[in-house]
């Protein structure tokens, strides 16, 4: 069994949540900005499908990626190195989201329902939710999108529909994410795309101590712009 959340019951203890289905923590509650920044600070997140009840989740292991160790693949670098793409940040975040929800090979469903798209666009509004895009020729070809707290970011989705568009996009946000000395960006579960740009498995609780860290550094709010370019 797990909790039922009200509009303002606070989340239990992470040390509570399921071993399978691995980190369902909670069921119910709400998607307010208030909500879920305080569910991110925790290392919680949201991840439900349509008409059901907002189920939180905090899973042991979790997958984060290192800003400074980052692997830039030969083929990666070849395309960052030539330039032929143009990175845009915060200018198309609700198209992010929707392109991250189209149907994928082998996926019965999404997640990212309009529920969710609503959610984050709101905390986009109040400069705590951010997209990296990238573009080809004036065309969205490929990004992510992801929550910002402090010194912490906290990855939801990427998406692409050129070679290497959504790489390039997380190449960029993790090159300038250093730069600004955020710690970490968290990549929630296990991928093989992930682990082939150098994203790792830590503990819940090794997770949840650096955030506790991270997130009472001041926050980076606002529209971002980057200031980092990817000189090869």
């Amino acid at each position: 069994m797990i909790p039922i959340l009200g509009s303002n019951t606070p989340f239990p203890p992470l040390e509570q949540a399921l071993i399978e289905p691995n980190g369902l923590l909670a069921a119910g509650g709400n998607l307010s900005p208030e909500r879920l920044i305080s569910a991110y600070r925790l290392g919680i997140f949201p991840w439900f499908g349509q008409d059901e009840m907002i189920l939180w989740w905090s899973p042991d292991p979790r997958m984060v990626l290192f800003p400074q160790e980052i692997k830039i693949s030969r083929s990666l670098h070849k395309a960052l190195k030539k330039q032929q793409y143009e990175i845009r940040v915060d200018s198309a975040f609700t198209e992010v989201m929707q392109a991250c929800a189209a149907p994928r090979e082998n996926q019965a469903g999404t997640w990212i329902h309009d529920e969710m798209v609503a959610a984050y666009t709101a905390l986009h509004q109040l400069g705590m939710a951010h997209s990296v895009e990238t573009w080809i020729e004036g065309e969205l070809v490929g990004g992510l999108y992801g929550v910002a707290i402090g010194k912490a970011f906290y990855g939801e989705s990427m998406f692409s529909r050129a070679t290497d568009a959504s790489k390039i996009a997380l190449a960029h946000l993790a090159k300038q994410l250093e730069d600004w000395g955020f710690g970490l960006i968290d990549c929630q579960m296990k991928t093989a795309h992930l682990m082939s740009m150098g994203a790792r498995e830590i503990s819940r609780s090794q997770f949840s101590g650096q955030l506790a860290q991270l997130t009472r550094l001041p926050d980076h709010k606002g529209k971002w712009r980057f200031d980092f370019t990817y000189t090869g």
